[in-house]
């Protein structure tokens, strides 16, 4: 097998990356785009579309030895086919959405204001206006709100008093509804990026520290008089909040919540479909933590179905969604009933979807797919197929970010090895994953004691390694609830493969016999 991890758009060339993303619709639109006006079709920028388009790879030698433009020019050649290329595609009906529409509306209306057609343009800014708000988009609203002002001080009529107090009131209400969301967009993206950077919370300082962060950063808010825009971006603030702080049954209720915004307001998966997707994936996640197994059947079903009906539009960004969303839940799904077995199917799939999307799916997510691949074969019990894949993850470089994913790599790899009887290996891989492990900030204390009673077993006789399971099993079951540790067994089931070498029964088996006693 070989590694199919790569970093995300690395060194890529933004011209070459933009035309290997279109479809052939999109390039058949740029072909008569381009022939529209005699003389393009032979000009240099279409040419070195044609050889941009046949390439595999970048290859600036190429493009010099083709004749078509020299060193000096290619820089600019590339940038104005970039430009064309952007052209077309916002006249392409695919991309017409309701935001580009409301957009060129108030870009027509600019251009009869400059010619003087003070009512034309007034009418259709109005029209605009009303789209904009009927669809949550209040900074696009506010835009047109101050052209009108603009334009009411040009085109004098009797009802000007009235008119300026109506744009003047709305301009004022809109400027408060856009502050609002602009504040907590800023709170979401910092505790987003602090999670990025720095992981979940690991002691009751960090726990303060971000509580304290989070109350201080939340804007003052009336909640009765926030719309779907400035709750939506309340939600996501809060649910990240409880992601840092592993408080799952809140990540579930504010994944609910930002759910229920696109089902209260339908019309809105059309036009903010990534925030939509991005939802039912937190929602997913979080009930597949709490295990909150109905929820989760019946919200990815729902997913799946949504997809088949194109009730969630398609293009090139969701499509990566739908992927990375809809096969890593099908996998959970797996996980939490314990049936790996008939999850099988999905690797090959998952496979061919990675080598399809290439370099458009960031190294993170591949790394994550894998490892839950790894995960499926071991509670398969198909041991060195889970290492094949964990090797994949542990070899490959530049993957620092999912530094999580590396480190429970390394303990599964260790398990696998066990579990495979391959001793002779056994001792370079614990070694190996030590030094990893001391490598890191902040290791866990399941990370820490599990470590130690892996490297301790290879002392045990055989006849005493049962009991010696059901102590590694006593000294971590302690940490199963704790708010700092538990993060460790939302990785790795270490307690059930444990239970499952104390009852000599298959780890699917266990997983199985818990389901009764879980919500």
């Amino acid at each position: 097998m070989k590694n199919k991890i790569t970093l995300a758009n690395a060194n890529i060339d933004p011209l070459f990356e933009l035309i290997k993303s279109l479809s052939k619709s999109e390039k058949r639109q740029f072909n008569l785009y381009v022939g529209r006006l005699d003389g393009n079709v032979s000009a240099k920028f279409f040419s070195l579309f044609k050889l941009l388009d046949k390439q595999k790879s970048y290859n600036e030698k190429q493009i010099l030895d083709s004749g078509i433009v020299s060193k000096q020019q290619l820089s600019n050649l590339k940038a104005h086919l970039y430009k064309q290329i952007l052209v077309s595609l916002r006249l392409n009906p695919a991309h017409k959405n309701l935001r580009i529409q409301i957009r060129e509306q108030l870009d027509f209306a600019t251009v009869l204001y400059q010619k003087g057609l003070y009512k034309q343009s007034l009418k259709l800014l109005d029209k605009a206006k009303n789209m904009a708000l009927d669809n949550e988009e209040k900074n696009i609203a506010y835009e047109i709100v101050e052209l009108e002002k603009v334009i009411e001080t040009q085109y004098i009529t009797r009802s000007l008093n009235n008119r300026a107090d109506e744009l003047s009131v709305q301009a004022k209400e809109l400027s408060r509804h856009n502050v609002i969301a602009s504040k907590l967009s800023n709170l979401s993206l910092q505790l987003y990026s602090h999670l990025l950077q720095n992981g979940y919370v690991k002691n009751n300082d960090e726990l303060e520290f971000i509580r304290d962060y989070f109350n201080s950063k939340l804007p003052e808010y009336d909640y009765q008089t926030l719309g779907f825009r400035e709750k939506l971006w309340l939600y996501k603030a809060h649910l990240w909040y409880s992601f840092l702080t592993q408080d799952f049954l809140q990540s579930y209720k504010y994944a609910s919540k930002w759910l229920d915004l696109f089902r209260n307001n339908p019309k809105l998966i059309g036009l903010h479909p990534v925030f939509y997707l991005k939802g039912k994936n937190y929602l997913l996640e979080a009930s597949f933590f709490v295990k909150k197994r109905n929820t989760f059947a019946s919200e990815l079903h729902l997913l799946e179905q949504e997809v088949n009906e194109n009730i969630i539009p398609r293009n090139t960004n969701t499509e990566i969604l739908i992927f990375q969303y809809l096969y890593s839940h099908k996998l959970h799904s797996h996980f939490l009933n314990g049936n790996f077995s008939e999850g099988e199917y999905l690797v090959d799939i998952i496979l061919e979807k990675i080598e399809q999307y290439g370099p458009r799916l960031d190294s993170h997510h591949i790394v994550l797919l894998y490892y839950k691949i790894a995960c499926l074969y071991f509670g398969m019990g198909e041991n060195k197929k889970c290492i094949s894949f964990l090797q994949l993850i542990i070899n490959s470089k530049g993957i620092g970010s999912a530094e999580d994913l590396q480190c429970f790599s390394r303990v599964l790899n260790l398990i696998a090895h066990y579990e495979c009887g391959l001793d002779y290996d056994l001792e370079r891989q614990f070694v190996q994953t030590y030094k990893f492990l001391l490598k890191m900030q902040n290791l866990q204390e399941v990370q820490k004691e599990f470590i130690t009673s892996i490297r301790d077993l290879s002392d045990v006789y055989p006849h005493e390694i049962k009991n010696e399971f059901r102590k590694i099993h006593k000294r971590l079951k302690k940490y199963e609830n704790h708010p700092y540790e538990k993060r460790a067994f939302l990785y790795l089931d270490i307690l059930s493969w444990l239970e499952s070498k104390i009852e000599n029964k298959p780890i699917a088996e266990i997983i199985k016999n818990k389901i009764p006693n879980q919500p």
